[in-house]
Formats: structure tokens, C-alpha cells, sequence
């Protein structure tokens, strides 16, 4: 499907708008022609709020028997500055063990299914970073308010994915937003038993969760988060009074840093010229950089199908970028110098940069109004968050890491293999507007990794292949042997981060890598994805 240049619609928009002045019958026609047929996809969604109106279709008064519950509780009308229903919820602090002098407390915020949802369905959410809090994913992604960049005001998510189930909300690791305690993990495996040690002590208080089927889901950095998590708890089956299902990643962190950021950068460049919208001497130089540092070499042989023998070989001699050939940095800096709103993390972002009510927008951070949301004392009492932590979407790597940082090794190699081999369904999606995770890198990762007695997919991903309901052709999909990996169209990563981390190289382990939004940019590719993981739908 042939795509348009991103400022084609913009143009479209000013001339509809000056048809529309003259002829108003035309709108009406334009709103019919644009509202969702019975039959689509949208038609999934909850009802829409008015203000001071309509309820979300949740189910309400949900009795629990533990009475430790009620000190979590949020009534649904109580929530500042939201003003619709969003029915009952839980949240606060819970520690990661049952030892009663635990100081490492994990905040959380549940919300039940709505009636559109599955009783038997537990999705477990978590942002990535390290250290990025899963408030934003709430906030901004998939849970049922929905507060976007630019919105004056907040508005009901159609999409929230408490229509699918139970959804869990977790700040994690220790250190991230809400959640306190000093951190004092090295590695996934010790971050996975400590998750674990707080999803008991809320299964004992939210007893009627147990024997649940456990979905984790998450972003970003949860590419290594969820894969050992769930390989913990799997190995470990006594622990948790849950059945894994299965995990779905969002622009996940998967293979090494030159990968995913160095190799495809040129070519994603070329993919997206009139959006870079670079003279044709520094695409000659990138050009030259790519071939020199053997990039683009290295896509040619190695991002094929079936693949070539793992394991695959480095381009050079660093998992970041030799010297000489970090040109993903050279097309960033170029970018925003002749975009000041040019956006790593979804590269079709233009001038004026929107205000985020997280302080957090873009590349850049940028707090237009204070205190942020989830500082407002209001809301921190609403929802029995910590009065005196200042609240921060991402925290340093040092911050929920001990000083060497996270040491754990790919999950491709052995970790996420073993997931799928125990039967969980597993699906990876990524962005096609993401310029720091691209797909190519992604599926360069996948290529190189070995599951159910074959490696990689032994078939290429075609052209338009994911079907998004009520929308059409929207990207790609492939699934084989239990892995299922979408990419999706005009949709970025929109990690959290600062312009320093341009100017310093591009990524290192001093820096958060941020939260990937697929839920954000895109919820109904999002939504289906979640839809084929639960067994809701048959296929892709």
C-alpha cells in the first residue's frame, strides 16, 4: 500500500476545511463517511463519555474478602481532574516480600475487567527504561483514562485494555516512580524473584486473582524484563498461584545496541527521506559511513529468510559502535538541526511541540505546566501514593540497578527460547516510525535466535499482511512455531529521554532507553495484538 508524504494530510485537512465553509451539507456527509460501521473493529469499544454523563461499562461494588483491601481502594468518581466514572479500582504500595521489616515497596494500581472483559484473563503491565515509570503506560497507553499530548483535559480510553481483563499496573524495579526502598539488584533473574515476591503479597490481599491466566506485557526494556520473568516463574511453579500465557513485547530492547540502532539506520533514512528530509551530500556521506562500517553489508547477508547459521557475527568490534561509525548519532543531530521537533521516537513529529501533562512529550523533556500530574498532591492522596516522593516518569539506570548496572545477557539466546518451549505465546511488535529501535535490528535479533528445533522465521514477513479490523492493511505480521511478530505502520517508540543523550553517543548504561508506545500511537494494532494473545482471536 503506497503511503503519502506526512504532510500531505495537513493539506488535505486545510482544503477539506475550506470546502466544508462553503458547503456545510458536505461535513455531514464527511462525519457519516468517517463513523464506524457496526461491523468494525471499533465497534469493540466502550461506550463514549459525556461530560458529567455516561458510565464506562464497568462492572462495579466487586467484592473481595480480604478486608485489607479497602485501604487501596479509588472510588471511580474521585479521581482529580478526571471527570467521568472510571469505576472501582486499587492502588498503593505493596512490599516484595513477607518479611515484616521490608522497606522495598512496589506501587501498583488493578483495575477489574470491564463487561467486555475476561474474569479469567490477569494482564500484567510494566513500562520499560530501566527505571521508567508504568503511571505513563496507564496514563497515556492503555488504561482506561486517557490523557494525551495536547489534550487540555483527559478523556475515556475506548481501547483501555481493562476490556480485555484484569489489568496490573506496576512501578518496578525499586526506585521507579512511587516505589521505595534502596535498590540492590544486578540481573534479571534477582529482579524476577523480586516481582515475584511482590506478586504474592498481592495475590494474599486480592485472593480471588489466584489461579488466574497471567499475561505479561510490557515495553521497551521490558524486552529483557519479561522474557526472565517469566522464564522464573516457570522454572520456579510453587511460587505463584498463576498460569503464565503468555508475553507481549512493545518495541522491545532484544539484541545489541549497534543492531538495533547502527546497522538499519541508513537504510531507515532512505525509507523515510521526505521526512529527513537530508540535501544528497549527507546521504552520500551516510551512505559511504554504512558501507565502510560494514552495515550495509551486514543487512544484506544476514537480514534474510531462512537465515544464515547463528550465531551471527558483530559488524566490528563493539556491541555499540566502532569508532567512526556511530552514524546513527551523525542522522539524529542532523535531524533535529533542521527540525527543532524532530522526534527519535516517532520521526514524524513537527513544530509545535505539544505540552505533556508528564513533562515528557518527546526527545526532549519539557514541563509546561507544574507540578506534573502525578505530583499534584490531590492526586497522590486519591490514589495513596507517597506524599513526600517527588514523582519522575524515568529515573537513571543507577537508580534501580546496583553500580553494575543490569549484567544479564540477551534474552534471545537461551531465555526466550525456553519461554515459548513452555508454551507461552509470545508476540513482538515494533514501530515502523521508530528511529531507535528499528525493526530491521529487531528482526535481524529474531533471525539470529534458535526456538522449537529451528532458527529464525523461515519466511519473510509480506507486504501488508496485518489486517487491522475496521482499518485495513496496516504493516506486517509473521508467525511461526509459537512467535508471532508484527511490525505497524506510522507508528514510533516514543522512548523518554533527554537531547543529552544525542550528544553523548547515543545510548549507554548511564542512560534510560524509555517506553515504547505502541499502546499510545496506535491502540487499535495494539489492541488486536493483546486480542490474538488472550485467544481471542484465531489469528494475527
Amino acid at each position: 500500500m503506497t503511503r503519502v508524504a506526512p504532510c500531505l494530510p495537513l493539506l488535505l485537512l486545510i482544503s477539506i476545511s475550506a470546502v466544508l465553509a462553503r458547503f456545510p451539507d458536505a461535513l455531514l456527509r464527511l462525519q457519516h463517511s468517517l463513523a464506524p460501521k457496526k461491523d468494525e473493529f471499533l465497534e469493540t469499544r466502550l461506550p463514549i463519555h459525556h461530560e458529567g454523563g455516561v458510565n464506562l461499562t464497568h462492572r462495579t461494588l466487586r467484592r473481595f474478602a480480604n478486608r485489607k483491601v479497602d485501604r487501596f481502594h479509588v472510588k471511580g468518581t474521585s479521581i482529580p481532574h478526571v471527570n467521568f466514572d472510571v469505576g472501582d479500582s486499587w492502588s498503593g504500595l505493596l512490599p516484595i516480600s513477607a518479611d515484616p521489616y521490608e522497606t522495598r515497596k512496589l506501587f501498583f494500581w488493578y483495575f477489574p475487567p470491564t463487561a467486555k472483559g475476561n474474569e479469567n484473563d490477569l494482564i500484567f503491565w510494566t513500562n520499560g527504561g530501566p527505571g521508567c515509570s508504568s503511571l505513563a503506560g496507564f496514563l497515556q497507553e492503555n488504561g482506561p483514562i486517557s490523557w494525551q499530548y495536547g489534550q487540555a483535559k483527559p478523556t475515556p480510553n475506548s481501547l483501555s485494555w481493562t476490556n480485555l481483563g484484569h489489568m496490573l499496573w506496576v512501578e518496578q524495579p525499586v526506585g521507579t516512580g512511587f516505589s521505595q526502598g534502596v535498590p540492590n539488584i544486578h540481573n534479571e533473574i534477582e529482579l524476577a524473584a523480586q516481582l515475584v515476591g511482590f506478586f504474592q503479597q498481592f495475590l494474599n490481599i486480592f485472593s480471588e486473582l489466584k489461579g488466574k491466566n497471567f499475561y505479561l506485557t510490557g515495553e521497551s526494556y521490558a524486552g529483557l524484563y519479561l522474557p526472565y520473568l517469566a522464564d522464573y516463574i516457570f522454572s520456579n511453579p510453587s511460587l505463584l498461584d498463576l498460569k503464565v500465557q503468555g508475553i507481549w513485547l512493545g518495541s522491545p530492547v532484544l539484541a545489541d545496541d549497534v543492531i538495533s540502532f547502527e546497522v538499519p539506520s541508513v537504510n531507515f533514512v532512505h525509507r523515510n527521506e521526505n521526512v529527513f528530509a537530508f540535501n544528497q551530500s549527507f546521504l552520500a556521506h551516510i551512505d559511504q559511513v554504512a558501507d565502510s562500517c560494514h552495515y550495509t553489508s551486514y543487512l544484506s547477508e544476514y537480514l534474510t529468510y531462512p537465515p544464515p547459521p547463528a550465531p551471527f557475527p558483530l559488524p566490528g568490534a563493539s556491541t555499540e559502535a566502532d569508532p567512526g561509525c556511530d552514524v546513527w548519532t551523525e542522522i539524529a543531530i542532523a535531524a533535529i538541526t533542521l527540525n527543532p521537533a524532530f522526534n527519535i521516537f516517532r520521526i514524524f513529529d513537527m513544530p509545535p511541540i505539544l505540552w505533556d501533562v508528564l513533562g515528557l512529550p518527546g526527545t526532549s523533556p519539557q514541563i509546561q505546566v507544574q507540578p506534573v500530574y502525578f505530583n499534584d498532591p490531590k492526586v497522590k492522596a486519591a490514589i495513596h501514593a507517597p506524599a513526600d516522593v517527588e514523582w519522575t516518569e524515568c529515573v537513571a539506570v543507577a537508580s534501580v540497578f546496583a553500580a553494575s548496572g543490569d549484567t544479564s545477557q540477551s534474552p534471545l539466546y537461551e531465555v526466550l527460547p525456553r519461554v515459548i518451549a513452555h508454551g507461552a505465546r509470545t508476540v513482538v511488535v515494533t514501530g515502523l516510525a521508530d528511529f531507535v529501535l528499528i525493526s530491521e535490528g529487531t528482526r535481524i535479533g529474531i533471525q539470529n535466535m534458535t526456538w522449537s528445533g529451528k532458527q529464525g522465521f523461515q519466511s519473510a514477513p509480506k507486504p501488508d499482511s496485518f489486517i487491522v479490523d475496521g482499518v485495513g492493511a496496516f504493516g506486517t505480521v509473521q508467525s511461526e512455531r509459537g512467535l508471532t511478530f508484527y511490525e505497524v505502520a506510522i507508528t514510533g517508540h516514543m522512548y523518554v529521554t533527554c537531547l543529552a543523550f544525542l550528544l553523548v553517543g547515543g545510548p549507554s548504561e548511564n542512560v534510560s532507553l524509555g517506553l515504547g508506545r505502541i499502546p499510545q500511537f496506535n491502540p487499535p494494532a495494539a489492541f488486536q495484538s493483546m486480542q490474538y494473545l488472550l485467544g481471542v482471536r484465531a489469528t494475527p
